[in-house]
């Protein structure tokens, strides 16, 4: 394969966060997943806005809480210069004001911190999904604008479940939730299929992210709070 047809099959990202570490961190998460790789790391917003001048990214995950600019305000400075690259906000701000500003500001997924790797990793899935989608599509009619207007918000097809994700693991996975007697964690649904918490976990949160569960957190006396998944009537 040559360099440039790699290039062609690639989504380039810029990873923008004020803490050195956290950006190498989500940096390395990225060039974990296929096809994404990490053009560029900015940790201001005026650095944001020079490297997406200077490389052009497909992606921006973009942290709010920089330096010298609220990360939303990043946005419109884009926009206003010409670029049309996606965000996606990774962040740990929970204000519902903050939340509304992003969806206005057309984000494309919006992640709160402290995350681990399989929750990037889904969204970064579903969001190259759906850009595939965006790319390939004709429009031919109402159903297919509707098609593409909610490929973020309805059920990705069997057939066109992430790389690494089988069929057969994500029925036994549905089977599960639709059977349980009230909501499971990635444990208990590990438990009850047969396959590793990680694996479990990981179907769960794209049945989530598919519009197909919800999520509930139970708040323990220590640690993070476990998340326990509904299937959707």
């Amino acid at each position: 394969m040559t360099e440039a047809s790699d290039k062609a099959g690639a989504i380039d990202v810029l990873v923008v966060d004020d803490d050195f570490m956290v950006a190498r961190v989500h940096r390395a998460f990225v060039e974990r997943v296929e096809p994404f790789r990490v053009v560029g790391t900015a940790h201001t917003g005026e650095q944001a806005v020079a490297a997406v001048d200077e490389l052009h990214p497909d992606l921006i995950l973009l942290d709010l809480y920089l330096p010298d600019l609220f990360g939303l305000d990043v946005i419109p400075r884009l926009r206003t210069a010409g670029h049309d690259c996606d965000v996606m906000v990774i962040s740990a701000a929970t204000e519902a004001d903050t939340v509304r500003g992003a969806v206005r500001r057309g984000v494309v997924d919006y992640l709160l911190k402290p995350f681990e790797f399989e929750d990037l990793r889904l969204r970064l899935e579903r969001y190259a999904a759906q850009r595939g989608r965006l790319l390939t599509t004709v429009v031919r009619g109402q159903a297919d604008v509707d098609r593409v207007l909610a490929g973020a918000f309805v059920p990705v097809p069997a057939h066109t479940l992430p790389k690494g994700m089988s069929v057969e693991t994500a029925e036994l996975v549905e089977r599960a939730l639709r059977e349980a007697d009230g909501a499971l964690s990635a444990t208990e649904c590990a438990a009850l299929t047969g396959v590793s918490r990680v694996s479990a976990r990981r179907y769960l949160e794209y049945f989530h992210g598919a519009g197909s569960a919800e999520v509930s957190l139970r708040y323990g006396a220590t640690g993070r709070p476990e998340r326990r998944y509904t299937w959707r009537a």
